[in-house]
């Protein structure tokens, strides 16, 4: 992997990554914020400034952004998560300029028109009712504000209807103008690009961006163990079953990602045999992954009969166990291992994925490493770091988020 940076005087950071033999190019420009850094009149801000953006600027309309885009045949959007929003497009090489000045222009002078809010604001309500409407989402939900109750990262990204409500637009602004600015954003641009024209290109069209930067508070969560049921007469429990785990920046990150392969993640996988294959008590069931900047979580998630519930948690739960008391099997490692590596090699197969590589670990103080570092690294485990990795962390206080046909006292012994 090879890469340039060059970082501007506002502090803006931009990244390239030249990919011979195409001619396409994948925009990129993350911001460090996200859910976790609102107040609490600014619940959903996040995730309604990434809508709003697209809305327009006093020069450009939101017609204008998405027929601009539309001509050049470029593809645009963007998402936010708890601790970074992204926004970008990807394009031919020869309309780069339009693809930058337009993202330069959504980021840096949005008009916040209040009839434009008003409609958006309805949008990102049918949004959350849509997230409602999925009995998964809602058991992902109900889990992380039970893991992480108390702490900023309690809350949905998405916001709440009434937070969303009662938004006004001087609390976007306000956030917009907190926590948006050169100093907090990378622009990561990745295919048929010439660093020093990108670099030319940021620093022309982002030029005004000043270069305050707005810090976000660390703190370690309060994990006690609970229990938390939507109340719903589905077909399914849908279950969320876990607790906390290893931040996105901690070294056993590449076992961490091993581990929840064995455990739940492919058809291979402990869970999904002991549960699909050899009961057929599941659909879906899966492990996965949640790091943050000062916490993470592990999670499993499965969707049974009502009725299978109890013995469900049973068999997840003795799975968690074995793999932190006894380990894997070398057979077991070999299979993860060779998963990772074509998962891997399968990431760098287009402009869009190493652009996604290239923003993410600049924002998030992560290593740039090329695929034959990142292959070092899955090779270097073995199967006592598996098992020392599952003592630490599967092992501490459980949390139960589901949505279902019961209380949420019934399945209280499960966590205790």
């Amino acid at each position: 992997m090879h890469f340039d940076a060059t970082t501007l005087p506002s502090g803006l950071r931009v990244l390239t990554e030249h990919i011979p033999g195409i001619r396409s190019v994948a925009v990129g420009c993350w911001v460090d914020t996200g859910t976790r850094d609102e107040r609490p009149s600014e619940a959903g801000a996040s995730h309604f400034l990434e809508h709003l953006l697209f809305k327009g600027s006093e020069r450009l309309s939101a017609r204008d952004i998405s027929q601009t885009f539309d001509a050049i045949g470029a593809q645009s959007n963007a998402f936010t998560s708890k601790e970074y929003t992204c926004f970008w497009a990807r394009l031919l090489d020869t309309e780069l300029e339009t693809g930058i000045d337009l993202l330069a222009e959504m980021l840096q002078r949005p008009a916040f028109r209040p009839k434009d809010i008003d409609s958006e604001r309805q949008v990102v309500i049918e949004e959350i009712n849509m997230t409602d409407d999925d009995p998964s989402d809602v058991a992902v939900e109900a889990f992380t504000r039970s893991l992480f109750a108390g702490h900023p990262l309690e809350a949905p990204v998405l916001g709440t209807r009434e937070s969303i409500t009662a938004m006004t637009p001087e609390d976007i602004g306000g956030y917009w103008d907190r926590r948006y600015g050169s100093a907090t954003t990378v622009v990561a641009v990745a295919g048929s690009v010439e660093h020093q024209r990108v670099v030319d290109l940021v620093d022309k069209y982002f030029g005004e961006w000043s270069e305050d930067e707005s810090g976000r508070g660390l703190a370690q969560p309060s994990i006690k163990p609970r229990v938390e049921v939507v109340e719903r007469p589905t077909e399914q429990t849908h279950l969320v079953i876990g607790g906390e785990s290893i931040t996105r920046t901690d070294d056993a990150r590449y076992v961490d990602s091993v581990m929840h392969h064995i455990l739940g993640g492919g058809m291979s996988s402990r869970l999904f045999q002991s549960i699909r294959e050899e009961r057929g008590l599941a659909y879906a069931v899966q492990s996965f992954s949640m790091p943050f900047a000062d916490t993470g979580a592990w999670a499993v998630y499965v969707g049974t009969t009502p009725t299978m519930t109890g013995t469900v948690i049973e068999l997840v739960l003795d799975e968690v166990q074995q793999l932190a008391t006894s380990g894997v099997t070398e057979d077991e490692l070999e299979r993860a291992k060779g998963h990772m590596r074509g998962a891997l090699a399968l990431s760098m197969e287009d402009a869009n994925s190493r652009m996604n590589r290239l923003g993410r670990a600049e924002l998030l103080g992560l290593p740039h490493l090329s695929l034959d570092e990142r292959l070092a690294r899955v090779e270097e485990i073995t199967a006592d770091d598996i098992r020392d990795l599952a003592a630490k962390t599967l092992t501490g206080p459980r949390v139960i988020g589901a949505t279902g046909p019961f209380e949420s006292d019934q399945l209280a012994r499960y966590v205790t």
